[in-house]
């Protein structure tokens, strides 16, 4: 009986989960541009989605998903990496065929992936993962397999990583209340 307790808390590993502190990285894309999560979370919530295999049916679903919703994720202040264990020219043709806006990050020797422990067993290729990473590098939401192809989740989730804007005044009844002025930075490109 315990037996599959213990198998199943070992196949668990230490993948993030809601709350913990996601592992810090600094990562280059496919352009040879740097980012450091731990200050990237400082401008806002970052979505750190691993995809197994470029030009695949699910990863090209979920990539061309972020792709069309990436304004709403700039509006909160979000930004988002894409993880692959493909090589930098591999992801550099998904991403143009994609015309993904964000950064493509290159993985191929699963070095963040292990990171996040979210490695498939005995191949160097990434289970598909999304973590919203908020302010101190807190997980905000951890979405696997299937459910990681729909953004939805990881977008909703964005607004709980950002910083706190100023409010609107409340409406009153028969008045008009002044529109709020967003006072966001914008993400560093």
């Amino acid at each position: 009986m315990l037996a599959p307790v213990l198998v199943a808390g070992l196949l668990v590993g230490a993948i993030p989960q809601v709350g913990d502190t996601a592992p810090d990285f600094t990562v280059k894309d496919t352009d040879g541009k740097v980012y450091i999560l731990s200050e990237l979370v400082k401008q806002g919530p970052v979505i750190v989605a691993f995809f197994p295999k470029a030009f695949t049916r699910g990863c090209t679903k979920e990539l061309k998903a972020y792709t069309a919703r990436h304004a709403e994720i700039e509006q909160l202040q979000g930004r988002v990496l894409a993880f692959s264990t493909d090589d930098a020219p591999t992801l550099t043709r998904f991403k143009a065929d994609l015309k993904a806006p964000f950064p493509f990050i290159p993985d191929p020797e699963g070095k963040v992936v292990d990171a996040y422990d979210v490695k498939m067993p005995l191949v160097t290729v990434s289970k598909r993962y999304t973590f919203v990473v908020g302010a101190d590098r807190k997980v905000l939401k951890v979405d696997s397999g299937g459910d990681a192809v729909d953004p939805t989740g990881a977008i909703t989730s964005c607004s709980q990583g950002k910083a706190a804007a100023p409010t609107a005044p409340v409406a009153t009844p028969g008045k008009d209340a002044a529109p709020a002025k967003d006072a966001a930075a914008k993400p560093v490109k």
